[in-house]
C-alpha cells in the first residue's frame, strides 16, 4: 500500500536583524582624534611620501648610488610637496632669534630632505650664545630648531672692550658701557680663561662675594679683588681662597671695609699689609689685640714698592 505525503507550503524562517558591524578599536581611536578624516588622510599620505623619499634617499647613498640619484630622489619629493616653509624655534632667551632663522636657511636647498641638518647645527654651535643645539624635520614641511643657551656670568674687560662671558670663560657678545648688566667684572688679558677658578675663589667666601665689583688678573698668576666700598685687595698666587676666607673673617671681627682704607695686601701669608689714600707708609694690621674697639692697632713701616710681574 503506498502512502501519499502532502507537502505544505514552505515555511518562512524568522528574519533576525543585524546591528551595524562593531567598530574595531583602531577605528574607535581615529573617531576620537581632532581631526576631520580627510585630514587624517593628508597626514598619513604625507608621513609615507615622507619616509618612502628618506628611505630611498638613505638606500641610494648605502649602496653608493651616485648622488645627483639621491638628489634627484628629494627634489621629487619636493615637487609633491615636501619643502621647507617654516622653522620653529625654541629655547632662546636672550640671543638674536633673527640670526638662527639665518643660519637655518643660509644656502640650503628648499627640498626638505635635501636639507643638511649636521651643517645647520655646526653652524649654530659656532656662535657664543649657544652651547648646543638639535636640529630635526618636521614633516611634512618645517624645520624644527631647539637651542640650549650659555648662562652670563662675568663682564671682561680686556683692552678697553667690554665683552659677557659665560662661568667657563666662552665670549658670549659685547657690552655696552651704558647698559652693563650687574655681573662681576674680571679685568686683564687671560682674565675670561680664568672665569671658572675665579667663581670657585668667589664661592670660598660667600658673606664677601656680593660686595667684590671687580678682580683684575695680574701678572696672568694672581688676583686684586676691589670691592664695592673702593677698597683693593691683592691676593697671594698660591693659596687664594684661603687668604681670601681670613679676609673676610678679620672683616667680620674689625670691619675693615669701608673704614677708608685704600688697599689691602695679603701677599705675604704671615700679615695683611693696609694703606690709607695720601700716605707713603704701609700698615699692619694685627688679627687681635687691645684697642678693636676703636680701630686696629697698627704698626708703621715705609713702603715699599712692588712691581708686579
Amino acid at each position: 500500500m503506498s502512502r501519499s505525503i502532502t507537502r505544505g507550503a514552505p515555511q518562512r524562517r524568522p528574519t533576525v536583524r543585524r546591528g551595524p558591524p562593531k567598530k574595531s578599536l583602531g577605528d574607535r581611536l581615529i573617531a576620537a582624534l581632532p581631526l576631520s578624516e580627510a585630514a587624517l588622510r593628508r597626514a598619513v599620505t604625507w608621513s609615507i611620501l615622507g619616509l618612502g623619499g628618506a628611505a630611498a634617499f638613505a638606500t641610494a647613498s648605502w649602496f653608493g648610488v651616485p648622488a645627483a640619484i639621491g638628489t634627484a630622489v628629494a627634489d621629487s619629493a619636493g615637487r609633491l610637496g615636501l619643502n621647507v616653509e617654516g622653522v620653529d624655534i625654541t629655547g632662546i632667551k636672550r640671543m638674536n632669534r633673527e640670526t638662527v632663522y639665518a643660519v637655518a636657511l643660509e644656502d640650503q636647498p628648499k627640498a626638505m630632505l635635501r636639507v643638511d641638518l649636521n651643517l645647520i647645527r655646526e653652524r649654530l654651535l659656532a656662535y657664543g650664545w649657544i652651547a648646543d643645539a638639535y636640529v630635526a624635520r618636521r614633516l611634512p614641511d618645517r624645520l624644527l630648531i631647539h637651542i640650549v643657551e650659555r648662562e652670563p656670568a662675568a663682564i671682561w674687560q680686556n683692552g678697553g672692550q667690554l665683552t659677557l662671558i659665560d662661568a667657563k670663560g666662552v665670549p658670549l657678545e659685547p657690552v655696552d658701557r651704558n647698559r652693563m648688566p650687574d655681573l662681576p667684572l674680571v679685568i686683564g688679558p687671560g682674565a675670561d680663561r680664568q672665569e671658572a677658578n675665579y667663581q670657585r675663589l668667589l664661592a670660598a667666601a660667600p658673606a664677601l662675594k656680593p660686595r667684590i665689583k671687580a678682580a683684575s688678573w695680574v701678572g696672568n698668576r694672581r688676583w686684586d679683588l676691589t670691592f664695592d666700598t673702593g677698597e683693593t685687595l691683592a691676593l697671594p698666587q698660591e693659596g687664594a681662597a684661603a687668604a681670601l676666607v681670613k679676609f673676610a673673617e678679620l672683616d667680620g671681627a674689625r670691619s675693615l671695609l669701608g673704614k677708608g682704607w685704600l688697599r689691602f695686601d695679603m701677599r705675604d701669608p704671615a700679615k695683611l699689609v693696609a694703606r690709607k689714600p695720601g700716605t707713603d707708609m704701609e700698615q699692619a694690621v694685627p688679627e687681635s689685640g687691645t684697642g678693636a674697639a676703636a680701630g686696629p692697632s697698627i704698626q708703621s713701616a715705609r713702603l715699599e714698592r712692588i712691581d708686579e710681574v
